[in-house]
Protein backbone atom coordinates (compact mmCIF):
# COMPACT_ATOMS: atom_id res chain seq x y z
CA UNK A 1 0.00 0.00 0.00
CA UNK A 2 2.93 1.95 1.22
CA UNK A 3 4.72 1.70 -2.35
CA UNK A 4 1.28 2.38 -3.66
CA UNK A 5 1.26 5.81 -2.38
CA UNK A 6 4.53 6.59 -3.14
CA UNK A 7 4.02 5.58 -6.61
CA UNK A 8 0.96 8.17 -7.53
CA UNK A 9 2.63 10.96 -5.58
CA UNK A 10 5.77 10.23 -8.31
CA UNK A 11 3.48 10.31 -11.28
CA UNK A 12 1.42 13.36 -9.84
CA UNK A 13 5.03 15.30 -9.63
CA UNK A 14 6.21 14.60 -12.90
CA UNK A 15 2.54 15.56 -14.61
CA UNK A 16 2.88 19.24 -13.35
CA UNK A 17 6.40 19.65 -13.95
CA UNK A 18 6.06 20.33 -17.64
CA UNK A 19 3.50 23.00 -16.67
CA UNK A 20 5.52 24.58 -14.01
CA UNK A 21 8.42 24.75 -16.55
CA UNK A 22 6.35 26.32 -18.97
CA UNK A 23 5.25 28.70 -16.51
CA UNK A 24 8.99 29.70 -15.67
CA UNK A 25 9.78 29.93 -18.66
CA UNK A 26 7.16 33.04 -19.77
CA UNK A 27 8.30 36.80 -19.46
CA UNK A 28 6.80 38.81 -16.66
CA UNK A 29 4.30 41.03 -17.58
CA UNK A 30 5.19 44.26 -18.11
CA UNK A 31 3.75 47.83 -16.56
CA UNK A 32 2.25 50.16 -18.94
CA UNK A 33 1.02 53.44 -17.55
CA UNK A 34 -1.99 54.48 -19.19
CA UNK A 35 -1.67 57.01 -21.76
CA UNK A 36 -1.13 61.05 -21.06
CA UNK A 37 -4.48 63.29 -21.24
CA UNK A 38 -5.48 64.74 -24.23
CA UNK A 39 -5.52 68.47 -23.29
CA UNK A 40 -7.18 71.31 -25.95
CA UNK A 41 -6.88 75.13 -25.62
CA UNK A 42 -10.36 76.60 -24.40
CA UNK A 43 -11.67 80.07 -25.77
CA UNK A 44 -14.76 80.14 -23.03
CA UNK A 45 -14.53 82.67 -21.00
CA UNK A 46 -13.57 87.17 -20.93
CA UNK A 47 -10.91 88.96 -22.38
CA UNK A 48 -9.79 92.72 -22.12
CA UNK A 49 -6.99 94.21 -24.13
CA UNK A 50 -5.85 96.75 -26.29
CA UNK A 51 -5.39 97.89 -29.96
CA UNK A 52 -3.90 99.86 -32.69
CA UNK A 53 -4.15 100.25 -36.50
CA UNK A 54 -5.05 102.24 -39.82
CA UNK A 55 -8.16 103.82 -40.73
CA UNK A 56 -9.10 104.77 -43.88
CA UNK A 57 -12.39 107.12 -44.90
CA UNK A 58 -14.12 108.26 -48.33
CA UNK A 59 -16.90 111.14 -47.07
CA UNK A 60 -19.15 111.80 -49.82
CA UNK A 61 -20.95 115.54 -49.35
CA UNK A 62 -24.02 116.32 -51.74
CA UNK A 63 -25.63 119.98 -51.96
CA UNK A 64 -29.17 120.12 -51.68
CA UNK A 65 -29.60 123.95 -51.29
CA UNK A 66 -32.10 124.47 -53.77
CA UNK A 67 -30.54 127.92 -56.25
CA UNK A 68 -26.91 127.08 -54.48
CA UNK A 69 -24.57 126.65 -57.66
CA UNK A 70 -23.56 123.80 -57.07
CA UNK A 71 -26.99 121.97 -56.12
CA UNK A 72 -27.11 118.61 -56.68
CA UNK A 73 -23.67 118.36 -56.91
CA UNK A 74 -21.39 115.68 -55.08
CA UNK A 75 -17.96 116.24 -53.37
CA UNK A 76 -15.88 112.77 -52.35
CA UNK A 77 -13.13 113.58 -49.29
CA UNK A 78 -10.60 110.32 -48.84
CA UNK A 79 -8.46 110.73 -45.90
CA UNK A 80 -6.55 108.01 -43.83
CA UNK A 81 -4.70 108.14 -40.24
CA UNK A 82 -3.79 106.08 -36.96
CA UNK A 83 -5.97 104.69 -34.32
CA UNK A 84 -5.99 103.26 -31.29
CA UNK A 85 -7.70 101.70 -28.23
CA UNK A 86 -8.98 98.82 -25.87
CA UNK A 87 -11.99 96.43 -26.65
CA UNK A 88 -13.43 93.69 -24.05
CA UNK A 89 -15.60 90.77 -24.80
CA UNK A 90 -16.41 87.14 -24.31
CA UNK A 91 -16.11 84.06 -25.69
CA UNK A 92 -18.69 80.55 -25.67
CA UNK A 93 -17.02 77.68 -26.99
CA UNK A 94 -19.08 74.62 -27.92
CA UNK A 95 -19.54 71.49 -29.95
CA UNK A 96 -15.52 70.82 -30.77
CA UNK A 97 -13.99 74.17 -32.21
CA UNK A 98 -17.09 76.48 -32.56
CA UNK A 99 -16.92 79.74 -30.58
CA UNK A 100 -19.55 82.13 -30.18
CA UNK A 101 -18.85 86.08 -28.54
CA UNK A 102 -19.88 89.51 -28.00
CA UNK A 103 -17.53 92.12 -28.04
CA UNK A 104 -17.23 96.25 -27.43
CA UNK A 105 -14.64 98.46 -28.65
CA UNK A 106 -13.76 102.08 -28.41
CA UNK A 107 -10.92 103.86 -30.31
CA UNK A 108 -9.26 107.39 -30.78
CA UNK A 109 -7.88 108.66 -33.79
CA UNK A 110 -6.26 111.72 -34.96
CA UNK A 111 -7.64 111.23 -38.39
CA UNK A 112 -8.30 114.85 -39.65
CA UNK A 113 -7.74 116.91 -43.10
CA UNK A 114 -7.00 120.84 -43.03
CA UNK A 115 -8.80 122.96 -45.27
CA UNK A 116 -9.23 120.60 -48.34
CA UNK A 117 -10.69 122.51 -51.43
CA UNK A 118 -14.52 121.69 -50.76
CA UNK A 119 -17.49 122.39 -53.89
CA UNK A 120 -14.74 124.95 -54.78
CA UNK A 121 -15.78 128.50 -53.20
CA UNK A 122 -15.48 126.52 -49.78
CA UNK A 123 -12.58 125.36 -47.70
CA UNK A 124 -13.46 122.83 -45.18
CA UNK A 125 -11.94 120.84 -42.31
CA UNK A 126 -13.34 117.54 -41.05
CA UNK A 127 -11.85 115.68 -38.07
CA UNK A 128 -13.26 112.51 -36.78
CA UNK A 129 -12.32 111.91 -32.85
CA UNK A 130 -13.32 108.67 -31.98
CA UNK A 131 -14.73 105.36 -33.53
CA UNK A 132 -16.74 102.33 -31.28
CA UNK A 133 -18.81 99.47 -31.87
CA UNK A 134 -20.18 96.50 -30.30
CA UNK A 135 -20.78 93.34 -32.01
CA UNK A 136 -21.65 89.57 -31.56
CA UNK A 137 -18.92 87.55 -33.79
CA UNK A 138 -18.81 83.64 -34.33
CA UNK A 139 -15.75 81.58 -35.55
CA UNK A 140 -14.13 78.23 -35.35
CA UNK A 141 -10.61 77.01 -33.49
CA UNK A 142 -8.39 74.68 -34.39
CA UNK A 143 -6.85 74.50 -30.86
CA UNK A 144 -5.36 77.85 -30.08
CA UNK A 145 -5.58 79.60 -33.65
CA UNK A 146 -9.75 80.98 -33.67
CA UNK A 147 -11.12 82.65 -37.02
CA UNK A 148 -13.41 84.33 -36.88
CA UNK A 149 -16.20 87.12 -38.99
CA UNK A 150 -18.49 89.61 -37.13
CA UNK A 151 -21.05 92.36 -37.05
CA UNK A 152 -23.12 94.59 -35.49
CA UNK A 153 -24.02 98.46 -34.39
CA UNK A 154 -21.01 101.36 -34.66
CA UNK A 155 -20.86 104.96 -33.58
CA UNK A 156 -18.35 108.20 -34.02
CA UNK A 157 -17.93 111.72 -33.36
CA UNK A 158 -17.14 114.08 -36.66
CA UNK A 159 -16.34 117.74 -36.07
CA UNK A 160 -16.69 119.51 -39.24
CA UNK A 161 -15.43 123.65 -39.72
CA UNK A 162 -16.48 125.04 -43.15
CA UNK A 163 -15.03 128.43 -44.60
CA UNK A 164 -17.57 130.24 -46.32
CA UNK A 165 -16.99 133.43 -48.84
CA UNK A 166 -17.09 136.52 -46.87
CA UNK A 167 -14.54 135.05 -43.75
CA UNK A 168 -18.09 132.93 -41.98
CA UNK A 169 -16.85 130.11 -40.27
CA UNK A 170 -19.61 127.25 -39.31
CA UNK A 171 -18.86 124.38 -37.44
CA UNK A 172 -20.99 121.67 -36.25
CA UNK A 173 -20.39 118.41 -34.12
CA UNK A 174 -22.35 114.82 -34.69
CA UNK A 175 -21.85 112.93 -31.67
CA UNK A 176 -22.82 110.02 -31.58
CA UNK A 177 -23.24 108.82 -35.66
CA UNK A 178 -24.77 105.87 -35.07
CA UNK A 179 -24.16 103.67 -38.32
CA UNK A 180 -23.18 99.32 -38.53
CA UNK A 181 -20.24 97.35 -39.18
CA UNK A 182 -18.78 94.22 -40.49
CA UNK A 183 -15.46 92.20 -40.21
CA UNK A 184 -13.24 89.06 -40.23
CA UNK A 185 -10.38 88.83 -38.08
CA UNK A 186 -7.89 85.80 -36.62
CA UNK A 187 -6.81 85.28 -33.30
CA UNK A 188 -4.01 83.06 -31.83
CA UNK A 189 -3.00 82.05 -28.02
CA UNK A 190 0.42 82.26 -27.51
CA UNK A 191 -0.45 81.25 -23.83
CA UNK A 192 -3.26 80.36 -21.76
CA UNK A 193 -3.95 83.71 -21.16
CA UNK A 194 -2.27 86.17 -23.78
CA UNK A 195 -3.59 85.98 -27.19
CA UNK A 196 -3.27 88.17 -30.15
CA UNK A 197 -5.13 89.03 -33.03
CA UNK A 198 -5.62 90.99 -36.75
CA UNK A 199 -8.66 92.27 -38.01
CA UNK A 200 -10.16 93.66 -40.82
CA UNK A 201 -13.44 96.33 -39.91
CA UNK A 202 -15.88 98.16 -42.23
CA UNK A 203 -17.95 100.49 -41.08
CA UNK A 204 -20.95 101.94 -42.83
CA UNK A 205 -22.37 105.46 -41.63
CA UNK A 206 -25.90 106.10 -43.78
CA UNK A 207 -26.96 109.20 -45.68
CA UNK A 208 -27.45 112.20 -42.84
CA UNK A 209 -28.28 116.41 -43.64
CA UNK A 210 -26.83 119.28 -42.04
CA UNK A 211 -28.40 122.69 -42.34
CA UNK A 212 -27.35 125.81 -42.67
CA UNK A 213 -28.29 129.12 -44.46
CA UNK A 214 -25.40 131.39 -46.61
CA UNK A 215 -26.06 134.83 -46.85
CA UNK A 216 -24.57 137.48 -48.86
CA UNK A 217 -21.25 138.26 -47.15
CA UNK A 218 -22.08 135.10 -44.30
CA UNK A 219 -23.63 132.40 -42.96
CA UNK A 220 -26.12 131.34 -40.07
CA UNK A 221 -27.66 128.46 -39.14
CA UNK A 222 -30.53 127.21 -40.85
CA UNK A 223 -31.57 125.27 -44.33
CA UNK A 224 -28.00 125.17 -46.32
CA UNK A 225 -29.22 121.37 -47.08
CA UNK A 226 -25.95 119.19 -46.66
CA UNK A 227 -26.37 115.42 -47.13
CA UNK A 228 -23.03 113.50 -45.71
CA UNK A 229 -22.07 109.65 -45.68
CA UNK A 230 -18.91 107.55 -44.98
CA UNK A 231 -17.44 104.80 -45.43
CA UNK A 232 -14.78 103.82 -43.09
CA UNK A 233 -12.14 100.83 -43.57
CA UNK A 234 -10.19 100.07 -40.64
CA UNK A 235 -7.20 97.50 -40.02
CA UNK A 236 -5.41 96.86 -36.59
CA UNK A 237 -4.04 94.40 -34.53
CA UNK A 238 -3.49 93.93 -30.26
CA UNK A 239 -3.04 91.74 -27.48
CA UNK A 240 -6.01 90.48 -25.48
CA UNK A 241 -6.00 89.23 -21.18
CA UNK A 242 -7.98 86.21 -21.30
CA UNK A 243 -10.07 85.39 -17.93
CA UNK A 244 -11.30 81.92 -17.32
CA UNK A 245 -9.69 80.29 -20.60
CA UNK A 246 -7.14 78.15 -21.25
CA UNK A 247 -6.13 74.63 -21.62
CA UNK A 248 -8.76 71.73 -20.73
CA UNK A 249 -9.03 67.83 -20.62
CA UNK A 250 -11.31 67.23 -23.29
CA UNK A 251 -14.19 68.62 -24.03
Amino acid sequence: MKKFLLSAIALAALAGAPATAADLSRPAPVYRPPPPPVYVFSWTGCYIGANVGGIWTNREFNDRFVGDPFFGQTFHENTSSWLGGVQAGCNYQFAGGWVVGIQADYDWTGHRNNHDVFFTNLTGSFETKHLGSATARIGYAWDRFLGYVKGGAACERNEFLINFPGGTVATFTRDPWVGWTVGVGAEYAFTNWITGFIEYDYYGFNNTSDNFVCGFGGCINGAFALDHKEHVNVVKVGLNFLFGGGRRYGY
